[in-house]
């Protein structure tokens, strides 16, 4: 018994989805090529897949999960369930218009054409906000449909920005937060579920080692009760004593957000001999 899990065959997507299966220790020798192939150590074959097939690949149970954009997942409105927010592959879905000219809000939206890829989303928006547009259906490069007097505005994923600076776009509204989620089909077996529980275990143990450091340091013994009340640890630190009597070894898991405060506060209490270490996975 094999779950079978879709994934999109190329893009950015592709690569953060190929390394994080390989976090969760999922061996795979696919080239972007193949279409399926599976696991050398685990239940599972990964079906590659276009980005806006995926979603409904998974409601009709070609593929028994899938990961795919939180934007794709929302415009096909298919019927399968959100698993797991995974964190990665993080963009928006915005209305963008020529930079050269001003914009007054919203209501400069009224009347004018729209080109994207996303009209289920789009349309949506625009109802709330009760404005009235053409949207242009169109797949491939929509920045350049303003350029080339296809529409007067686009709406559009946008990560960095770099394709709208370059098409002399101007990002205006921010519709939706996108990000990679994990979706299932309703109808799993049991053999199934038992599979992506594992899947799942192990997904959990990668996320939460991200941006967390292992942290060893000698510390003097007088100063130990100051040390630890400073460290946000997991629970409370591992002290172990030293060979010279009136120092200890002390080993704790630090955010990396708060890391360097907290280290500039324990080097003030005598903290020496700092040792810093990634984790690759942490299980609670």
């Amino acid at each position: 018994m094999l779950l079978r899990i879709a994934v999109q065959a190329k893009g950015r997507l592709y690569d953060e989805t190929m390394a994080f299966l390989e976090e969760a220790d999922i061996k795979l020798s696919a080239t972007k090529r193949t279409l399926l192939v599976q696991s050398t150590n685990f239940p599972v074959e990964v079906l590659f897949l276009r980005d806006d097939d995926i979603p409904q690949s998974v409601a009709t149970g070609v593929a028994d999960i899938g990961i795919v954009g939180e934007n794709e997942y929302v415009e096909r409105h298919e019927d399968a369930d959100i698993l797991k927010r995974l964190g990665y592959s993080r963009c928006r879905l915005s209305l963008a218009m020529p930079k050269d000219i001003d914009y007054p809000g919203i209501s400069w939206f009224e009347g004018r054409k729209i080109a994207t890829s996303y009209p289920h989303i789009l349309s949506g928006y625009l109802k709330e906000q009760g404005v009235h547009a053409e949207i242009h259906v169109i797949t491939g490069s929509v920045e350049v449909a303003p350029g080339i007097g296809l529409a007067d505005a686009i709406f559009d994923i946008v990560s960095s920005g770099s394709t709208l600076v370059s098409n002399r776009l101007r990002e205006v509204e921010v519709v939706m937060k996108s990000e990679a989620l994990l979706i299932g089909n309703k109808r799993l077996c049991a053999e199934k579920r038992e599979i992506l529980k594992e899947l799942l275990f192990r997904m959990d143990a990668v996320k939460t080692a991200e941006d967390k450091k292992y942290v060893l340091m000698n510390a003097p013994r007088e100063r130990l009760d100051e040390i630890i009340s400073v460290l946000p640890g997991m629970r409370s630190p591992t002290v172990m004593p030293l060979a010279q009597a009136d120092w200890c070894s002390v080993h704790t898991v630090l955010d990396e957000k708060c890391f360097w405060e907290i280290i500039g506060k324990l080097k003030s209490l005598g903290a020496e001999g700092i040792l810093v270490l990634p984790i690759e996975k942490m299980i609670l």
